[in-house]
C-alpha cells in the first residue's frame, strides 16, 4: 500500500530519481524550455520553484542551497541574476507546461515545460498587443481627413 507516499517514483530508484530532477532543473535554467513526460514535467515543477525561490532570495545562503542542487555555474548565474529579477514580483507559479501529443515508440504523454514571461514563452504578457490601443494609421487618416474638410468648407462658402 502507499499510504502517505507522495510524489512519483517514476520507475527508478530514489539516487536516479534525483539526478534526474538535477539535471532537469538545471537543463531548464539554461534553456527555459524542455521536451520531456508529462509525470516529469509534474515532478520538476516542486524543485523548480524552490531552486527561483533561492534566486530570489539572493543571499550567500541561498547561493550555497542552490549550489548544492544545480549543476553548471552558467545555470547559476541565470538563476541568481536574470531570473531572480523576472520574478521578484511573482509569488509562484514560475514554469507551464504545454501538452505536445504521444512520443513514438512506448507513447508517453510528451510536454513542452516553460518558464513563464521569457522569451521563448508564446502566452508572455509583454508580447501581447493592446487591444484597446489606438491604431495609428487610422488616427492620421482621420486627421487628414478632417484637416480637408475644414479647408473645403471655406472655400465652398465663398462661391
Amino acid at each position: 500500500m502507499r499510504h502517505q507516499k507522495s510524489g512519483r517514483a517514476l520507475d527508478v530508484k530514489p539516487a536516479h530519481r534525483h539526478a534526474i530532477m538535477r539535471n532537469a532543473v538545471t537543463s531548464l535554467l539554461e534553456h527555459e524550455q524542455i521536451r520531456t513526460t508529462l509525470a516529469k514535467a509534474k515532478e520538476l515543477r516542486k524543485p523548480l520553484d524552490k531552486m527561483i525561490t533561492l534566486g530570489k532570495q539572493g543571499d550567500l545562503s541561498a547561493r550555497r542551497h542552490a549550489l548544492s542542487f544545480v549543476k553548471s555555474k552558467e545555470a547559476m548565474k541565470k538563476l541568481f541574476g536574470e531570473l531572480g529579477e523576472r520574478y521578484k514580483e511573482r509569488s509562484g507559479g514560475y514554469s507551464r507546461i504545454l501538452k505536445l501529443g504521444p512520443r513514438r515508440g512506448d507513447a508517453a504523454p510528451m510536454v513542452l515545460m516553460m518558464l513563464v514571461d521569457g522569451p521563448t514563452d508564446p502566452f508572455s504578457e509583454a508580447k501581447k498587443p493592446k487591444r484597446n490601443a489606438p491604431k495609428r494609421r487610422a488616427k492620421k487618416t482621420l486627421d487628414q481627413v478632417a484637416e480637408q474638410v475644414k479647408e473645403a468648407k471655406p472655400a465652398a462658402a465663398k462661391e
